[in-house]
């Protein structure tokens, strides 16, 4: 699984990953778990249309 630990809507890093909320994009080792600063942030990214989302997660996607 990836990790990314830039909150795509602030694009600050978040340090306390132990409490901070996120989800998780994809499956298996490509898996994409991304963390967010706050529940708010984390829902204004579920908002984003999935067509955005789903070209910006093909970018890792496995090329083998």
């Amino acid at each position: 699984m990836l990790t990314w630990t830039t909150d795509p809507i602030s694009g600050r890093d978040v340090t306390h990953l132990a409490t901070a909320p996120f989800v998780i994009e994809g499956r298996g080792r490509n898996a994409l778990k991304i963390y967010f600063e706050s529940e708010a942030n984390k829902a204004e990214y579920q908002g984003v249309e999935r067509e955005y989302l789903d070209d910006a997660l093909s970018l890792f996607d496995d090329p083998r």
